[in-house]
């Protein structure tokens, strides 16, 4: 799996730019909300990166934050909703404000993103809207550049990959933080209090 490219940024035609690393160009698809964000071309990046294996293709698809990759790959869980579709809506909506989308049941909103009818919308909403609470932008952010997170914050992302809910993460966060813990005495504690 290619999770990460950081190479010399060669072309950049939406939807597609080619990365040079180390004499390897890497064809990649992106969102538009990566393109508005990439250096010029010629300049250095840095790309969160997530692969398709198709019998007929190998597809690269890059993202400016994790919270965009995040987001990519669970829109191609939906059922009906493939690469394509969710670069669309990607390129379409902020993370934040899909995931606001998705709390709130705005099918309306989802709507006006291209290739999202009525249905799609609707059933983005129901199999999304469980896995809302649990997604906020990543504590990295583009090129990679870490941006100061909470040790909560950092705790609730590691239980969200342990496969816990949204729900379930707050409510187990809420009953265990305090102020001066870290982020493994969080964890630990939220852990503890769900076996019992």
């Amino acid at each position: 799996m290619i999770g990460r490219i950081h190479g010399r940024l060669v072309s950049k035609q939406p939807p597609q730019l080619l990365v040079d690393v180390g004499g390897v160009g890497y064809e990649i698809e992106a969102p538009m909300s990566t393109f508005y964000n990439l250096p010029a071309v010629g300049e250095t990046v840095t790309l969160h990166t997530h692969l398709t294996v198709r019998e007929d293709a190998h597809l690269l698809f890059g993202f400016g934050s994790q919270a965009e990759k995040s987001l990519f790959r669970e829109l191609i869980k939906v059922s009906g909703v493939g690469p394509k579709l969710a670069l669309a809506v990607l390129s379409g909506v902020g993370v934040e404000e899909f995931w606001d989308s998705a709390r709130n049941g705005d099918a309306a909103r989802l709507t006006k993103l291209p290739g999202v009818g009525r249905k799609t919308a609707d059933r983005l909403i129901v199999e999304m809207r469980d896995r809302a609470g649990g997604f906020t932008d990543s504590p990295v952010g583009f090129n990679g550049v870490a941006v100061p997170s909470s040790p909560l914050q950092d705790a609730k992302h590691a239980l969200a990959a342990l496969g816990y809910k949204p729900a379930e993460i707050q409510r187990l966060t809420d009953a265990v933080h305090r102020e001066d813990m870290s982020t493994e005495q969080i964890i630990q504690e939220a852990l503890r209090r769900a076996v019992r």
